[in-house]
């Protein structure tokens, strides 16, 4: 969504950010600030993210009194959201340990996964469609691959985790999660946040234009993901597990 404004006398487009509340059966769990559209995705993206979903949610939508930027979802939670909201806020007083347990606890270590070529994850930002960026400058994308480049599904946003949430609640509403024979990639830097929820989404593989930060080449190497940045020009490098990018 576009939002179009002025500067120096000229009309000019702009991406458009609202605040979205999720509400668990009327109660309000999160707000987040995010680029309207596809908002039950994100809402379920989210959830299952944070490893507080089981699985699909029995509905996903308006709330009962219809207010604006507000997205209800009917399920039963798997864990306590106070709880898992610690361990994320906490993670760097304890050097990412809890953090990573934590993930633990909800992403089981990641299958064996598909062999991939270096050209092609390093070819993947190129396949990814971002008509919102290319209008306003201002959106991230995630896309979702096949092990043989083909671009299947592709969500934009203000925040790079909203776009990785869009994809991957996708994913949950149609069925198709652990992402065990796919591949996701993103337009930005890839952080630790991104990392846990392709890990939890059960992605074998991650792939960045940007660079990663510590705690996310950890994650990715404790739960057995292939983390590649700096995916660009025809190159990429790649951070962990190896084994998984052929010539």
């Amino acid at each position: 969504m576009l939002a179009t404004v002025e500067h120096d006398g000229v009309a000019d487009r702009v991406a458009v950010e609202e605040p979205l509340e999720i509400r668990i059966r009327g109660e309000a769990l999160a707000v987040t600030m995010r680029t309207p559209g596809h908002d039950e995705e994100l809402a379920c993206g989210f959830l299952w993210g944070e490893g507080l979903l089981g699985g699909p949610p029995r509905s996903v939508g308006p709330p009962a009194d219809l207010a604006n930027n507000v997205v209800e979802v009917d399920a039963q939670l798997r864990a306590d959201p106070g709880r898992r909201r610690f361990y994320t806020t906490s993670s760097c007083v304890v050097c990412g340990k809890g953090a990573l347990d934590e993930v633990a606890v909800h992403a089981p270590a990641l299958a064996s996964g598909p062999e991939v070529a270096r050209a092609l994850l390093a070819a993947l930002p190129d396949r990814l469609l971002q008509p919102g960026f290319a209008a306003t400058g201002g959106l991230h994308a995630t896309g979702l691959f096949t092990a043989s480049g083909q671009l299947l599904l592709a969500r934009e946003d203000v925040g790079r985790h909203n776009a990785m949430d869009k994809v991957v609640g996708r994913c949950l509403l149609d069925g198709v999660l652990p992402l065990v024979d796919h591949v996701l990639c993103v337009s930005g830097r890839l952080s630790f946040e991104l990392v846990q929820k392709a890990a939890l989404a059960g992605a074998p593989i991650l792939v960045g234009v940007g660079a990663p930060t510590s705690l996310a080449v950890a994650l990715a190497g404790d739960r057995g993901l292939t983390l590649c940045g700096f995916a660009r020009r025809g190159r990429v490098n790649v951070y962990t597990r190896p084994e998984r990018v052929v010539s």
